[in-house]
């Protein structure tokens, strides 16, 4: 049985796709180091508050917030530790399935996110969003919502409407 041919990329399109690579290696430091500065937190640690903070009753089962992180269990077990030790989140009992735990964002956790939200949006603007024109940004939309649609068809991570 005859491989398919391999489809090599154009010019252009090899040029989108190295691009593409090196936002998705250059952003993520980007924001951590803003983040790591200004409130002592990693990217995700501040991803994990504020899917917290824009839940239900800040709470969300542990399994959840795992899946809208894009998360292992195990990894996200040891960050909400960490964010426990500083008294951000709380591990609590799912009152609706005993083998389950939730993870809830404290006081503390909501005046972290409100604190740090202003300079890691001044840090998203400054980076991408004030880096485009409103008709960029559109496509932007547009293409990410595409991507999204191949890489998480089951729009796990909500992103997608």
């Amino acid at each position: 049985m005859d491989a398919e041919p391999v489809r090599w990329l154009t010019h252009e399109q090899l040029r989108a796709w190295i691009r593409l690579e090196a936002v998705a290696e250059l952003l993520p430091p980007v924001l951590d180091s803003q983040l790591q500065r200004d409130a002592q937190l990693t990217h995700f640690e501040y991803l994990v508050l504020a899917k917290l903070s824009e839940a239900p009753d800040r709470v969300l089962r542990m399994t959840a917030l795992a899946a809208t992180t894009n998360a292992t269990l195990p990894r996200l077990s040891h960050v909400v530790s960490r964010l426990e030790a500083r008294d951000f989140v709380e591990r609590v009992p799912c009152p609706s399935d005993r083998r389950a735990t939730n993870a809830h964002l404290t006081e503390a956790g909501w005046q972290k996110v409100v604190d740090t939200a202003p300079g890691h949006v001044a840090t998203v603007r400054e980076t991408v969003i004030d880096a485009l024109t409103d008709e960029q940004l559109r496509q932007l939309d547009d293409i990410m919502a595409a991507l999204l649609r191949r890489l998480d068809p089951d729009n796990t991570l909500r992103y997608l409407p």
